[in-house]
């Protein structure tokens, strides 16, 4: 018995998926696995050069969502203006937590990742693994406010510097 699902995303819309960041909708369809015919979102990540297919039934339980509302950019925003909240753990601590962060597919805890890793002009030298978390937080944040606000990913770099120097 085949449950009919409505449809949650559509094609041409952009959505976040937690591991990948923002990525388009370029088709919605079927495909036979294993026997089984499959509805499936099809995804192109332009940044990863990367196309994902997801299942419909498994598109909210993997975490697919819609892109921010206003809303949460805003919470995002405040959350980058705010003081760094570094814990006194060991790195490799911090950073399995920084990456469960970036991985969840929240904007809020992508930007708690930014403010943390975010070193001013007066601040010691990163790491090479906090550069890496931190650039890879920092542009998957970058690739959403771009897609929400309907500007450039470099303009969006350069917004977010201005809120991380502002701060």
């Amino acid at each position: 018995m085949v449950k009919e699902k409505k449809m949650a995303f559509s094609v041409d819309e952009h959505i976040v998926y937690p591991k990948h960041g923002v990525g388009v909708i370029t088709e919605i369809g079927e495909q036979e696995i294993s026997g089984m015919k499959l509805e499936l979102y099809v995804i192109r990540f332009e940044s990863e050069k990367m196309t994902l297919r997801v299942p419909v039934g498994k598109a909210e339980p993997s975490g697919m969502r819609s892109l921010s509302s206003s809303v949460v950019m805003d919470k995002a925003y405040t959350t980058l203006k705010g003081r760094a909240r570094v814990k006194r753990t060991m790195w490799s601590r911090r950073a399995q937590e920084y990456e469960a962060k970036i991985n969840s597919g929240n904007l809020v805890h992508l930007a708690e990742v930014v403010r943390d890793l975010h070193r001013g002009g007066d601040q010691t030298e990163q790491s090479y693994s906090e550069r890496q978390i931190y650039e890879s937080a920092i542009s998957r944040l970058a690739r959403e406010v771009a897609a929400v606000e309907e500007i450039a990913e470099k303009d969006a770099m350069i917004k977010l510097a201005e809120v991380l120097t502002a701060a």
